[in-house]
C-alpha cells in the first residue's frame, strides 16, 4: 500500500507540475475571466539591434577641440600618438599644428583625416602615401620610408597650402 500511495503521489505531482507548465507556455489560454482569451504580447517588438561599426575615430570632437587636428575615420591600423622621436612613428609636418605623430600597426593601414598646411612628412619602416588637396586639384604624394619627405607647400613649383585628406601604408 505504501509503494501504491507514494506512485499516486508522484504522478498527481508530476500532472500538476505539467498542467502549471502548459498553461505558462500557452499563456493561460484558457481564457480570462470571462472565458475570453488572454492576448499575450511579444516582449521585444524587433529583436535584438545590430552592432554596425562606421570605422569613426573615436574621441574625434576632443581631439579636434583641443588639438585642431579632425581625424574623421579609419580602420585602426593609424592612430595619433605622442611625438617622442620614436622611429616607428609616422610624423606630418603642418603650419598650423607644428608636428602631428602616428603609430602605424599591422599590415596596412588607412585613416581620413584634415589637417591644414601639410608641407612634410617623415615616414616610418612602412610603405606609405598621402592624399592632399589644394583648391580643386588632388595629388597623391609617396612618403619615403624613415626618412622626410616634401610634400604639398613643399612639393609644389607654386608653393600652395595643401591640406591632408587621407594616409595609407603597407608593409
Amino acid at each position: 500500500m505504501k509503494v501504491r500511495s507514494t506512485v499516486l503521489r508522484i504522478t498527481a505531482t508530476a500532472a500538476a507540475a505539467g498542467a502549471l507548465a502548459w498553461a505558462v507556455i500557452t499563456g493561460g489560454a484558457s481564457g480570462g475571466a470571462n472565458g475570453d482569451a488572454i492576448a499575450t504580447k511579444p516582449v521585444a517588438e524587433d529583436g535584438p539591434g545590430y552592432a554596425i561599426e562606421d570605422f569613426a575615430y573615436p574621441n574625434a570632437d576632443k581631439i579636434l577641440a583641443e588639438q585642431k587636428i579632425k581625424l574623421k575615420r579609419g580602420d585602426g591600423h593609424i592612430v595619433l600618438a605622442p611625438c617622442t622621436g620614436a622611429p616607428e612613428l609616422m610624423e606630418v609636418f603642418s603650419h598650423q599644428n607644428e608636428k602631428i605623430c602616428f603609430k602605424v600597426t599591422g599590415d596596412k593601414g588607412y585613416l581620413s583625416l584634415e589637417v591644414p598646411a601639410v608641407f612634410g612628412v617623415k615616414g616610418n619602416n612602412y610603405a606609405a602615401q598621402v592624399e592632399m588637396t589644394t583648391g580643386t586639384e588632388q595629388k597623391t604624394f609617396p612618403v619615403d620610408k624613415n626618412t622626410w619627405t616634401a610634400v604639398g607647400e613643399t612639393a609644389d613649383e607654386k608653393g600652395r597650402d595643401f591640406m591632408l585628406l587621407e594616409i595609407r601604408t603597407s608593409k
